[in-house]
C-alpha cells in the first residue's frame, strides 16, 4: 500500500514534466503505461479526439435544438388546424350562407319565414341554456356539463330537416335535438342534477338525455357505439316496413372507432335508411383532427363504404338543413345511407372538466369566433326584415326567465327514492334485492342519498 501511494506521489510531479517534455517521457512509458498511456494518447492522439470532443460539444446544442425543432413542428400542427379548417372551400364545402349574412343567387333554400325563425330561436335558446348550465356546474349545483358553444347550427339545422316520426341517435352535443323533440328545460335540468324527477332516476351521466316519445335515443359515453345502433334501428325499420329515417350523430374522433366501420359497412351493404352526420369540431378532446386522420376530408371516408357523402359548412344552419333534408329524402325513398361531414368548431372545452388552453392555441379559437353560426344567421334574418334588436332583446329576456324558472323547479325536486337502487332491474323486484336494500338502509342509520355528488 505504501508503494502504491508512492507511485501516485511520483505520478503527480511527472504530470507537470510530461506536459512540456512529452517526447523524453516516451521511453519510460512502459512503467507508466497503466496510468500514463491514456494521458500520452490524449496528448499524441487526443489532439484529434479533443477536436472531435469539442465538435461534439459544439454539436450538442444542435442535438438539443432537434427537440426544439420537434416542438416547433408541434406548434404548427396546432396552428395548422384552424388554418386548414378555416378556408374549407378547396375540399368542396357546401355553403349557402356567406359570412356577411348574404346568400348567393340561386342558393336560397326558400324556407318559410316560420321555419327560419324557428331555427334561429332554437339556436339562441340552447346557447343561453348552455351558458347557464356551465355556470351551475362551476357553482357546484350540477356535477358535469358538455357545452355546445359554436356547434348550434350543426345540431339544430340537421334535426329540423327530419320528420317528427324519424329517430335520432345522439353522440354528446345534441341536447338541442332532445329539446326540439319535446324535452322541457326543467326535465333537462332534472337529468343534469339526477334528482327524483329525472327520467333516468339519477342513473345516467349528466347531459345523457332520453326522450322516448320524441324518438330520441338515450346516449352513451362510449365513443361511437351509437353508430352501430343507428344502423341497426334503420335496418329494423326497413324490415318492418316503417316509413322512418334514422339520423346518427358522431364526432370526428368516432371515425377512428371500431363501431364506425361496422355501422357504416352494414348501412351501405343493406341500404339502411340512415343518415350519418359527423360533427367535425376539429378536436377529439385534446387530439386535433390532423392526428385523427390522414384523409384529406372525413366525408370521403363514405366513398370507401360505397355510400354518397357530402361536406357541409357546419356553421351555416341553412346549408346543414338543406344537405340533411336531401339525405333524409334519399333514405326515405329506399336509396340507402348518406355520410355527412359538418365542419364546425368546439369553442369551449370538451366538457366542464377540460381545460383546452393546455393543448390548443387561443388564436385558433378567435379565428372561429369570427364565423359564429348564431351571429351569422341573425344578420341574415335582419336583412330579410324578420328580426331586429328589439326582438332580440325581448327573446333573450324570455329565454333567461324560462331558464331561471326551470332551474328553480328542478332544484325543488328531492333526490331519487332509495328503492330506485333495486327497481327497473327485473319486472318484479326479487326477494334477494329487497333484502340487500334493507341491509344497506340499516348501515349505521345512513341513507342512500346522503353525501356529495361523486364528480
Amino acid at each position: 500500500m505504501a508503494t502504491r501511494k508512492a507511485g501516485k506521489k511520483k505520478a503527480s510531479p511527472r504530470k507537470a514534466a510530461p506536459a512540456k517534455k512529452a517526447p523524453v517521457r516516451k521511453k519510460t512509458g512502459k512503467k507508466t503505461t497503466v496510468k500514463k498511456t491514456p494521458v500520452r494518447k490524449t496528448s499524441a492522439k487526443k489532439a484529434p479526439r479533443k477536436t472531435t470532443a469539442v465538435k461534439a460539444v459544439k454539436k450538442a446544442p444542435a442535438k438539443k435544438a432537434a427537440p426544439k425543432k420537434a416542438a416547433a413542428r408541434k406548434a404548427p400542427v396546432r396552428k395548422a388546424v384552424p388554418a386548414a379548417a378555416t378556408p374549407q372551400k378547396p375540399q368542396g364545402l357546401v355553403r349557402l350562407l356567406e359570412d356577411d349574412g348574404t346568400i348567393a343567387r340561386g342558393k336560397d333554400p326558400k324556407l318559410a319565414d316560420d321555419t327560419l325563425l324557428y331555427l334561429y330561436e332554437q339556436m339562441v335558446q340552447v346557447r343561453e341554456f348552455d351558458r347557464r348550465m356551465l355556470m351551475l356546474q362551476r357553482q357546484g349545483r350540477i356535477g358535469f356539463y358538455g357545452p355546445i358553444l359554436g356547434q348550434e347550427a350543426a345540431t339544430v339545422g340537421s334535426v329540423a330537416a327530419l320528420e317528427q316520426r324519424d329517430w335520432i341517435f345522439p353522440a354528446l352535443r345534441e341536447g338541442a335535438a332532445a329539446m326540439m323533440r319535446g324535452l322541457s328545460l326543467t326535465e333537462a335540468i332534472n337529468q343534469l342534477i339526477g334528482n327524483g324527477a329525472d327520467r333516468c332516476k339519477g342513473r345516467q351521466m349528466p347531459c345523457h338525455y332520453t326522450v322516448k316519445e320524441g324518438n330520441y335515443y338515450g346516449m352513451s359515453s362510449v365513443i361511437g357505439t351509437q353508430i352501430s345502433h343507428a344502423t341497426g334501428a334503420a335496418m329494423a325499420a326497413k324490415i318492418r316496413g316503417d316509413d322512418i329515417v334514422v339520423l346518427g350523430y358522431m364526432g370526428d374522433g368516432a371515425t377512428s372507432a371500431n363501431d364506425f366501420h361496422a355501422g357504416m359497412n352494414f348501412a351501405a351493404v343493406y341500404k339502411a335508411p340512415v343518415v350519418m352526420l359527423c360533427q367535425n369540431n376539429q378536436w377529439a378532446i385534446s387530439v386535433p383532427l390532423s392526428k385523427q386522420s390522414a384523409s384529406e376530408t372525413l366525408a370521403q371516408k363514405g366513398k370507401a363504404y360505397g355510400m354518397p357523402y357530402v361536406r357541409v359548412d357546419g356553421n351555416d344552419v341553412l346549408a346543414v338543413y338543406s344537405v340533411t333534408k336531401a339525405a333524409a329524402e334519399r333514405a326515405r325513398n329506399g336509396e340507402g345511407p348518406t355520410f355527412i361531414e359538418a365542419v364546425t368548431y368546439r369553442r369551449l372545452g370538451h366538457s366542464s372538466s377540460d381545460d383546452p388552453t393546455r393543448y390548443r392555441d387561443e388564436a385558433e379559437v378567435k379565428a372561429w369566433e369570427q364565423r359564429d353560426p348564431v351571429d351569422r344567421f341573425r344578420v341574415f334574418l335582419q336583412k330579410r326584415g324578420l328580426w331586429d334588436d328589439r326582438k332580440e332583446a325581448a327573446f333573450k329576456d324570455d329565454i333567461a326567465q324560462r331558464v331561471n324558472d326551470a332551474i328553480a323547479a328542478a332544484e325543488a325536486n328531492g333526490p331519487p327514492e332509495d328503492e330506485s337502487l333495486i327497481t327497473d332491474v327485473y319486472a318484479q323486484v326479487t326477494p334477494q334485492l329487497k333484502e340487500m336494500l334493507r341491509e344497506v338502509m340499516a348501515l349505521d342509520g345512513r341513507r342512500v342519498n346522503e353525501g356529495a355528488f361523486p364528480l
